[in-house]
C-alpha cells in the first residue's frame, strides 16, 4: 500500500530564531509530560533536534556578525 505523501512531509522551517525557540519550548512540555505514544516521542525528538540545530546555527551567524563588526575579536557584551 503506498503512503500519502503529506503525511510524510517535512515539517516548515521556522520562520525565526525566536520562533523556533516557542516550538522547541512547547515540544520539551510535550515530551517530558510522558503522556505522548512512543511513535509521536519519537517524531518529536527529531524535530527538537531540528529546531535547536536550527536556533543554534542562527546564534552562531549573529556571533559571526559581532565579531566582524568587532574586527575578528569575539568581545563580551556589556550593556550600557
Amino acid at each position: 500500500m503506498a503512503r500519502n505523501s503529506s503525511t510524510t512531509a517535512a515539517p516548515p522551517v521556522p520562520p525565526s530564531y525566536e520562533a523556533a525557540l516557542e516550538e522547541l519550548e512547547t515540544l520539551v512540555a510535550r515530551l517530558e509530560s510522558g503522556q505522548l505514544p512512543l511513535d509521536q516521542l519519537l517524531t518529536g525528538y527529531q524535530r527538537g533536534a531540528e529546531l535547536l540545530k536550527f536556533c543554534r546555527s542562527r546564534l552562531e551567524a549573529v556571533e559571526n556578525q559581532i565579531k566582524v563588526l568587532e574586527g575578528n575579536e569575539l568581545k563580551p557584551w556589556a550593556p550600557q
